[in-house]
C-alpha cells in the first residue's frame, strides 16, 4: 500500500497558500461536463455538494436521512473554534495550533492541522454571511467561549445550538444549489460499494431504503463524508443511525484505515440508566465553562443528596489534579478523571454493573456568582434537555454525567489534498483520519468538517478533475458496475437467506458490550486479545444465526440494520487490533500498562507514526502499514495540562 501525504515543502505556515498556487484549475465551460458523487449530507457533505455546484460542476448529493437537515452534525452543540482573537487574549493562528497538536497527543499529521487552523477565520466569515446566529456581545462583536485544552477564549457559539444552526447554513447553500438544478439530491439511499475503474473510483452504489432498490451512479470522482464509527460501541452520543458502512465498504475496495483504535470519550454526557437504552445523550463541553465537577471524599456520602454533602467534603477532582485547565481540562483527561474516582467507588446516581457510574456537574457558585437568569440564558436550551430526559431541575441540583462514546479520531486515510489512497476517492470531516491525532479537542469537529467542505475539497478535488478527461467517465452499464452492483445484490440476499434465531440489535449490543469493556477508556493487552477472539466467535455467529425479518424489495430497517451490523464486527475487530499493535498511551487510546501516575505514556520513539490498515479478505486480519509523522515545527513533549 503506497502512502504518500504528499505534504508540501516550505515553512509550515505557507505550505497551503504555496500548494494552492500550484494546484490545477479547471475552466468554468469544462467544469459542467464533470460529475461528482458526494456521500453525506452533513456540515462537510453538505459543504462540499454547495461549494462545487456553485463552482460549475454537475453534482449528486446520497444520504439515507429522509432529508439533509437529520445529518448528525444537527447534533453538535458548544460551539465551533476559530483563531479570530475577538477577546484579545493572545489567540493565534499558531496558538491554535499548537493547541491542537498537543490536544491530539502529537499524533496528527502537522500540516493538515496547521492548515485547519489558517482557514477557521474564514469559515466564520462564511457562516455569519449564510446568517448563521452566532452570540454577540453588548456592542455588536461575536462572543467566544472557553473550550476544554485552551487557555483562551475562541470558540464562537450559538447557544447549545451551533451544530443545528451550521447545519441550516450549510443546508441553506445545498438547497439553493438544488433548486438551481446543479446538485440532485438523493435521500433515503444508503451507499454500499465504491465502483472502481482502471484503479480509480467512478461511482458507487446505493439501494434505495423505501423502495429497495439496488442501483449504480458513475461519476468522474467521489467524495465520502458520512461520519464516524462510534456506534460500533452500541452506546454512544450518535444517533443510531450513525454507522461505519460507506467507509468500511471503501476500505474493502482497497482504501486504507487509519488509527481506528482512536475514539473520543466524552465526559459531560447523561449517565446510563438500564439494559434497554439505545443512546446516550451529551450534555455540551461548554457546560465546563460554569459547572464544577465533583464527588464525595467519602464513600460513604455517596448516597446522600448533593445538597446533604458540606464543601469541605467535596472533591473537585479536576481542579485538584490540573489545576492550570481545571474543569477546562481536555475530553480524554477529564473522562478518565471521572472514571478514576468511580471506580474508587465515590461515584454518585443509580448503581449500574455494581458501580455508581456519576459525577456531580454543580452550577450553585456560577447561579451565585452570575445569577439564575444569566446562566439560563447562556445554557438554558441545554438545561431543558436535561430535565426533560432525568426529570431533574439542574438550577436546583447538580446534574450528574458520565463519560460516554462520542467522536472518532481515525478514518480512512487521507494525504495532504485529503485523497485517499484510492484515486478519485476524497474524503471529509470525520470520515478521514488527518486532523486531530489521539484526541480531539472540543468544537473542533465542526471547524473541521466545514474547512474541508468550503475551503479545502473544491481546490483538491478540482485538481484531480484536472488530470481526468472531461466527459471521460464510465458508463453504469460497464462490467465493473455491473460486478459491484452483483456483490451488493449476493450481500442482501444472503442476510435475508439465514433466517436464524436472533435479531441484528442482539449482535450490535453483544458487540458494543466487548468493545466498551475491553476497547473503550481503559485497554490492556489481555483484554484486547480476548476481544478479538470474542468478535470473531461473534462474527461466525452472526453469519449463522442472525435472523432478518422483511424482504429486500421494500423498506426493511432490520435489513439496513443487519448490514451496518455485518460491517461493525469486522471494524470492531480491526480497531482492537489497531489498539494492541499500539504499545503506548496517547490521547484517547489509553492502554493501562504505559502510564506515567495515571496520565498516558507515549513511545514516541516507536510510535510517532499514523497505522494503515489494509483489507486482505473476508475472514482474515488486515494488514498494517504505517505513515511516519514528521514534525518540522513541534517540539514533542510530554503533554501536561497541569
Amino acid at each position: 500500500m503506497k502512502l504518500d501525504p504528499k505534504t508540501p515543502a516550505g515553512p509550515l505556515a505557507d505550505k497551503w497558500n504555496n500548494h494552492k498556487a500550484k494546484l490545477r484549475l479547471v475552466n468554468p465551460a469544462n467544469r459542467r461536463k464533470y460529475h461528482i458523487i458526494v456521500v453525506g449530507s452533513g456540515l462537510a457533505g453538505s459543504a462540499a455538494a454547495a461549494s462545487f455546484a456553485e463552482m460549475g460542476y454537475e453534482v449528486s448529493c446520497f444520504c439515507y436521512q429522509d432529508s439533509p437537515r437529520r445529518a448528525h452534525s444537527i447534533a453538535a452543540q458548544g460551539g465551533i473554534n476559530a483563531a479570530k482573537n475577538y477577546q484579545n487574549d493572545g489567540d493565534s493562528v499558531r496558538r491554535l495550533f499548537q493547541d491542537t497538536i498537543k490536544g491530539g497527543d502529537y499524533r496528527a499529521r502537522e500540516a493538515n492541522v496547521y492548515r485547519l487552523a489558517q482557514v477557521s477565520t474564514s469559515i466564520i466569515d462564511q457562516c455569519v454571511a449564510q446568517g448563521v446566529p452566532f452570540a454577540r456581545e453588548y456592542g455588536g462583536l461575536l462572543a467566544n467561549r472557553s473550550f476544554g485544552g485552551a487557555q483562551v477564549s475562541r470558540t464562537f457559539y450559538a447557544r447549545g445550538q451551533t451544530g443545528q444552526q451550521l447545519l441550516i447554513g450549510a443546508y441553506s447553500a445545498l438547497s439553493r444549489q438544488i433548486g438551481l438544478g446543479t446538485v440532485k439530491m438523493y435521500t433515503r439511499h444508503e451507499m454500499l460499494d465504491l465502483v472502481l475503474v482502471d484503479g480509480k473510483a467512478k461511482g458507487i452504489v446505493t439501494r434505495d431504503l423505501v423502495t429497495g432498490a439496488v442501483e449504480s451512479w458513475a461519476s468522474d470522482v467521489v467524495v465520502v463524508c458520512t461520519g464516524g464509527y462510534g456506534n460500533v460501541f452500541y452506546l454512544s452520543t450518535n444517533a443510531q443511525g450513525c454507522n461505519v458502512t460507506a467507509t468500511f465498504r471503501a476500505h474493502r475496495r482497497g482504501a486504507g484505515f487509519a488509527n481506528p483504535c482512536y475514539t473520543q470519550i466524552h465526559p459531560t454526557c447523561i449517565p446510563v440508566h438500564g439494559e434497554d437504552q439505545s443512546k446516550l445523550t451529551l450534555m455540551s463541553e461548554s457546560l465546563r465553562n460554569d459547572g464544577r465537577v465533583w464527588v464525595p471524599k467519602h464513600k460513604a456520602d455517596c448516597t446522600k443528596p448533593a445538597s446533604e454533602i458540606p464543601e469541605e467534603a467535596r472533591d473537585y477532582f479536576l481542579e485538584r489534579k490540573y489545576p492550570s485547565y481545571g474543569n477546562l481540562a481536555p475530553r480524554d483527561i477529564a473522562s478518565r478523571a471521572a472514571k478514576e474516582v468511580c471506580d474508587e467507588g465515590r461515584g454518585v446516581g443509580q448503581v449500574v454493573d455494581g458501580k455508581r457510574l456519576g459525577v456531580y456537574l454543580d452550577f450553585s457558585a456560577a447561579i451565585k456568582r452570575l445569577g439564575e437568569a444569566e446562566v439560563r440564558a447562556r445554557y438554558g436550551n441545554l438545561f431543558d434537555m436535561y430535565e426533560n430526559i432525568t426529570g431533574e431541575n439542574a438550577y436546583k441540583q447538580p446534574m450528574r454525567i458520565f463519560p460516554a462514546v462520542h467522536y472518532t479520531m481515525g478514518g480512512l486515510w487521507v494525504d495532504y489534498n485529503l485523497q485517499s489512497n484510492i484515486p478519485g476517492l476524497f474524503v471529509g470531516g470525520e470520515a478521514n483520519f488527518s486532523d486531530h491525532g489521539a484526541n480531539r479537542l472540543g468544537a473542533s469537529a465542526l471547524m473541521q468538517g466545514l474547512a474541508d467542505g468550503y475551503f479545502v475539497l473544491p481546490y483538491t478535488v478540482t485538481d484531480f478533475l484536472a488530470g481526468e478527461k472531461p466527459g471521460s467517465r464510465p458508463s453504469k452499464d460497464a462490467p465493473e458496475f455491473q460486478a459491484v452492483t452483483k456483490d451488493v445484490n449476493d450481500r442482501v440476499a444472503k442476510l435475508l437467506s439465514i433466517n436464524g434465531t436472533k435479531s441484528p440489535r442482539y449482535y450490535h449490543k453483544a458487540l458494543g458490550k466487548i468493545t466498551w469493556e475491553k476497547c473503550g477508556m481503559a485497554r490492556d493487552q489481555a483484554g484486547l486479545e480476548g476481544a478479538i477472539r470474542d468478535l470473531q466467535a461473534l462474527r461466525e455467529d452472526f453469519w449463522k444465526n442472525v435472523k432478518v425479518v422483511g424482504s429486500g424489495d421494500a423498506l426493511a430497517p432490520e435489513l439496513e440494520r443487519a448490514g451496518r451490523v455485518a460491517d461493525f464486527l469486522d471494524f470492531g475487530i480491526m480497531m482492537c487490533l489497531d489498539a494492541l499493535k499500539r504499545d503506548e498511551s496517547c490521547g484517547g487510546h489509553f492502554r493501562t500498562e504505559y502510564q506515567d501516575a495515571g496520565e498516558a505514556k507515549r513511545d514516541d520513539a516507536q510510535f510517532a507514526h499514523a497505522a494503515v490498515w489494509e483489507w486482505t479478505g473476508d475472514g482474515q486480519l488486515p494488514a498494517r502499514h504505517v505513515e511516519p509523522l514528521v514534525y518540522e515545527e513541534t517540539q514533542l513533549s510530554t503533554r501536561s495540562y497541569k
